[in-house]
């Protein structure tokens, strides 16, 4: 969400705070944003010669690579790309004791060093706020006119098929309905917010949570295609659940009622709200 926005100059937030539980992914962040030569250079020497061996000696380099402890923020940030990259589908997941264990990927040629989309995520994220911590205390200082959006480790879609150990610490249905009560807390105080989840048979509880209570929250469901599955025939398009305490009438009509003159030397606007 941040960076679709922050790339499109007519929506790019004037402030921004970030915030995620996974403290390896907001070292990340910190090194994209303040160190990205070393990093670049890092990457690349991990990089190159993987790229350059076998099948089976890339899989090898691969779970050494997995099995080793970083050394430093700039080793950490580069791990995790690394990893990301080469790991099956992409997948982010930890065991109990938070240890990556996710299998090799087997691609042809991975780009492990893309340094034209880290070089514009390094721009986007100069100026921001990276947190890495309670989703409720992360939203403490949010006001009206600012807006948050929740991404939290979605639903599974079976009792055999959960996604959710993107932490050592789950996100239970005792932390879905934490969120809920967060979002009737932001509505009371006027910040407009979202919370994206996955649905699929067995989640209906989760949907009467945001029905329940006769706020009469915005609900759509949107498809979104799932990328991770051991069968290719198997990772179509699921519904995802989006819900607002806003919607997007009446959304146009707030910002076009809130819109501060321009200024007479041209410059933008002071003021505009930060995204989380």
């Amino acid at each position: 969400m941040f960076f679709a926005l922050a790339a499109d100059r007519d929506l790019a937030p004037r402030r921004a705070v970030l915030n995620d539980a996974n403290r390896t992914l907001m070292t990340v962040y910190e090194v994209v944003r303040d160190d990205l030569s070393r990093l670049l250079a890092r990457l690349q020497a991990l990089a190159a010669p993987y790229l350059a061996a076998g099948p089976e000696e890339r899989a090898a380099i691969y779970y050494a690579e997995r099995e080793r402890t970083p050394d430093g923020r700039v080793d950490t940030a580069a791990r995790f790309i690394f990893l990301n990259k080469t790991c099956f589908n992409g997948l982010y997941r930890v065991n109990r004791r938070g240890e990556f264990n996710v299998p090799h990927g087997r691609y042809v040629t991975p780009r492990v060093v893309d340094e034209p989309a880290l070089r514009a995520a390094s721009a986007a994220l100069r100026g921001v706020t990276l947190l890495c911590g309670d989703f409720e205390e992360a939203a403490a200082e949010a006001r009206a006119g600012d807006f948050v959006y929740f991404d939290p480790p979605f639903e599974p879609l079976s009792k055999t098929s959960s996604f959710t150990g993107y932490t050592s610490q789950a996100f239970d249905r005792r932390e879905q309905l934490r969120l809920k009560w967060l979002l009737d807390s932001l509505t009371d105080r006027g910040v407009a917010a979202m919370v994206s989840n996955s649905y699929a048979p067995g989640a209906e509880w989760l949907l009467g949570v945001y029905e329940g209570d006769g706020r009469k929250y915005a609900i759509e469901f949107t498809p979104a295609r799932r990328a991770i599955n051991s069968r290719g025939d198997r990772r179509g398009a699921i519904d995802e659940l989006v819900i607002t305490n806003y919607s997007p009438e009446l959304s146009r009509r707030r910002l076009e009622s809130a819109a501060p003159p321009a200024a007479e030397d041209g410059a933008p606007p002071q003021g505009a709200g930060r995204t989380k």
